[in-house]
Parts: C-alpha cells; sequence; structure tokens
C-alpha cells in the first residue's frame, strides 16, 4: 500500500492508496498542531491502523506534502520509527522530471503541485484546479504542463470564523447551502451571504483567468468542501477530493523507487 501524508494548515491527512485495488480506501486526520509529537501521532496512528485490521508493514511506499515546515522532521522521524521507512518530501527539486513544472519550485506549495500534477495526469491539458481548503486556491496549468498561476483567498471556513470572531453577535453556522439567496434569519443570512458570495467569487475568478488565458481549461475541484458549493458543480469536469494525495503519489513515484 501506498501512504500519502498531505501536512496542510488545519489538518494532517493520512490516505492509504491500495495498489491490488487501484484505488484510495482510507484515511485519518488529525488537527495541525505546531508541537505535534511523535507520542500523540503514535496514538493515533496506531489507533487508525488496528482498527482498519492491518499492518503498518503494509505500507511499501510514503510520500509527504507539507505546507506546515515545523513538523516535517516530526513527520518524517514518525514515519521511519512506525512504518520502518523513509518518506519521500516533496520539495523544488522534485518537480525536474515531471509533465507538470513551474519557473519558481520553491515558492509554489507542495500542496498545489500535487494538484496540478494529479489534473493534468487525467486531463494532459491546460487545467485549472480549485482547491476548497483553509484557503481558496486557483491552480492554472497550460497545456505544456507549465504551471502559470495562482491565485490565493481566504476559504469558506477561514471567512466564516473571522466573521464570528470579529463581530459580536454573529455566530459561526454549519455550513449549508440555502435554498434562498436572501436571509431570512441570522443564520440563514449568513449562510446565504458566505455559500452564494463564494459561488460568485469562484465563478468571477474561473471567467476572468479563462478570459486572460485564452485556454479550453478543464476545471477540477478538490478540498474537504469541494462540494458544498453545489451551485457551482456545473462549472466541474471533474471533482476529486483525493486530487491532491493521488497527486502526492504520482510525484513520488516519479522521483523514488521502491527498495527491495
Amino acid at each position: 500500500m501506498f501512504l500519502s501524508i498531505d501536512a496542510g494548515n488545519s489538518n494532517i491527512v493520512f490516505s492509504l492508496f491500495d495498489e491490488a485495488e487501484n484505488a484510495w480506501t482510507n484515511e485519518l486526520r488529525i488537527n495541525t498542531q505546531k508541537n505535534l509529537t511523535l507520542a500523540s501521532l503514535d496514538q493515533h496512528t496506531g489507533l487508525f491502523f488496528l482498527e482498519l485490521g492491518l499492518s503498518p508493514s503494509k505500507v511499501t511506499q510514503i510520500g509527504l506534502s507539507s505546507v506546515v515546515p515545523e513538523l516535517n522532521a516530526t513527520l518524517q522521524g514518525f514515519c521511519k520509527k512506525f512504518f520502518g521507512k523513509e518518506a519521500y518530501l516533496i520539495k523544488g527539486k522534485s518537480y525536474r522530471n515531471l509533465p507538470i513544472n513551474t519557473k519558481k519550485p520553491d515558492e509554489i506549495g507542495s500542496d498545489l503541485m500535487a494538484n496540478a500534477m494529479a489534473a493534468f495526469a487525467v486531463f494532459h491539458q491546460a487545467c485549472i484546479i480549485v482547491d476548497f481548503g483553509t484557503a481558496l486556491t486557483f491552480t492554472v496549468v497550460d497545456n505544456n504542463g507549465q504551471l502559470i498561476g495562482v491565485n490565493i483567498v481566504p476559504g469558506i471556513k477561514t471567512a466564516l470564523k473571522s466573521l464570528a470572531m470579529n463581530t459580536a453577535k454573529l455566530p459561526e453556522v454549519k455550513l449549508e447551502m440555502p435554498k434562498s439567496v436572501l436571509g431570512q434569519g441570522t443564520v440563514h443570512s449568513i449562510q446565504a451571504g458566505i455559500l452564494y458570495g463564494y459561488t460568485g467569487l469562484v465563478n468571477g475568478m474561473l471567467d476572468a483567468i479563462i478570459k486572460e488565458c485564452e485556454e479550453n481549461f478543464s476545471i477540477v475541484a478538490t478540498g474537504g468542501l469541494s462540494t458544498i458549493l453545489t451551485t457551482l458543480q456545473h462549472r466541474f469536469n471533474l471533482v476529486d477530493p483525493y486530487l491532491t494525495v493521488e497527486g502526492i503519489r504520482l510525484i513520488t513515484k516519479a522521483n523514488q523507487k521502491i527498495k527491495s
């Protein structure tokens, strides 16, 4: 089995790919904490594998994407201890022999490059990848696999938390798409404002990118909230919650052979 680890600003996601089934089968999410310890990782991951009835020795290869540098040494040390294997950490030089590339490999997040890799592997043409995470990102790849730009705005949950934290009477509400854009109460008003507002943001950003680049883009959505905005589903050629971890797998396999 292949293990992708995606260390983001909100969660560290451990995803298992069963090569016999050619499918992503299970995932574990741990809240991102800068002071995360080996003991805590061991506890969470040990229970996860125990519940699955899997031995850690079933993991044959590990790829790691991290946008939290403070956790890299801890995660790599944990993989060596728990799985008995080195985790391949994706970095700038990882893109040299890939079908996708960027002029600034050390400035683009490895999660965004993983998204680009996985999307380009599916469509083999220009792509826009919309990742609904802590940040809402738009990664743009041309027909040659060159990453030509990225846009970053606060994610939906980030905006929602900011609204609740910086106002006296507005609560943090459940993210459910309301039937009407016209709020009929506090909760409904926030849901309509945030979710219909982000619908307009995404539509406007996609339209602006397409107009400027004049490419025939395939548009891919990923991230934990990629299915929340039902008003946007017609814009996407593919919605894939496993896009990032699949990109981690593809980049790792392109750079590292399994040691016998």
